[in-house]
């Protein structure tokens, strides 16, 4: 494969992929010496294993990549196109000292477009303008500002920034969550920024609150009946990280009794979501099928970061996007 890096020596990297994704074409910019293998194949990616200096799991789920693991102890990086990484944090590579990276931030901004479109869905009421177009009569009413609203980000990564770059313009006070807060304390994007134990101080605050953070033992069903009972009755909630931060009956219990106003959901505890779900029929909810990333480009952008990161490699320069195995992210 040809390419503007200036590193020659040939090392193999395998990659754990439909060899026909169209994606892989970035993988044009690594070296002619690399010997680049792509496979899905078990077999194969078994018998390539061996030897393969660096890993890159090109798939959104791990099961290619615990089947071969044990033959690729003397592997030197594993990288994940995925951004979230508790589907692939399997015992085994969690106890490894082969450093994980992963595709953090190719998704944020569409994320965060998604989060201001809702908070937009919410507050301009286009449910009620649909409808009232749908009668065919002239009918006004009045609609909301997002200027002086409070949004909450639960969960301050990547995508938690990308949402705060979108919200400040139109005048939203943003406030935060995050496991260390103190490495937020000066961001000028945030208008306060809280440790984890006063997510139901953030729910009270919030015209919007948005679910953020990946999926760990910390994570799960942070946002619970009391973090939903905490919330304004005029308050929105919104999920674009992971499923399992939100508990979910708890939620549809919320929504169904009217007791806060509504909810924009692209992520699930089980997906695809079962048939006869009550998110599809309740009015007040506003779904994506976790899709709210799949814009033009989206999974190049993912498979750039590797190739970012494969010329740092080479050049012994730190990785981008080092995973801390025991945080799960």
């Amino acid at each position: 494969m040809s390419g503007a890096t200036s590193y020659h020596n040939s090392m193999r990297v395998l990659v754990l992929s439909d060899p026909a994704a169209p994606h892989l074409k970035v993988l044009s910019k690594l070296p002619d010496t690399v010997d680049v293998v792509v496979t899905r194949d078990p077999e194969f990616a078994l018998e390539k294993a061996d030897g393969a200096e660096i890993i890159f799991n090109a798939l959104f789920n791990a099961e290619l990549l615990r089947q071969i693991f044990p033959a690729v102890q003397g592997a030197k990086w594993i990288h994940s196109i995925s951004a979230g990484v508790d589907h692939i944090l399997f015992p085994e590579l969690r106890a490894s000292s082969i450093p994980l990276t992963n595709g953090r931030g190719a998704f944020a901004r569409s994320l965060g477009e998604f989060v201001i479109a809702g908070a937009l869905y919410f507050a301009k009421d286009f449910r009620r303008l649909f409808a009232t177009k749908a009668s065919g009569k002239w009918a006004q009413f009045d609609l909301e500002e997002l200027h002086g609203k409070t949004i909450g980000i639960v969960g301050y990564g990547e995508i938690g920034r990308a949402i705060a770059e979108r919200a400040k313009p139109f005048g939203m006070r943003v406030i935060a969550i995050r496991r260390r807060p103190e490495l937020s304390a000066q961001d000028p994007l945030l208008d306060a920024v809280y440790p984890p134990d006063r997510v139901a101080d953030l729910m009270r605050e919030s015209d919007y609150v948005v679910a953020a953070a990946p999926n760990t033992p910390g994570t799960r069903g942070l946002i619970g009946e009391r973090e939903i009972a905490a919330m304004k009755p005029t308050a929105v909630i919104m999920n674009v990280g992971r499923g399992q931060v939100i508990d979910e009956p708890a939620l549809v219990k919320a929504l169904t009794a009217g007791s806060i106003r509504g909810a924009v959901l692209d992520v699930f505890n089980q997906e695809p979501l079962a048939e006869g779900h009550p998110f599809y029929t309740l009015d007040n909810v506003l779904l994506s099928f976790h899709c709210a990333d799949h814009v033009d480009g989206w999974i190049d952008n993912a498979v750039a970061i590797f190739v970012r990161n494969f010329d740092k490699f080479v050049k012994g320069e730190p990785l981008e996007n080092v995973v801390d195995k025991e945080a799960g992210y």
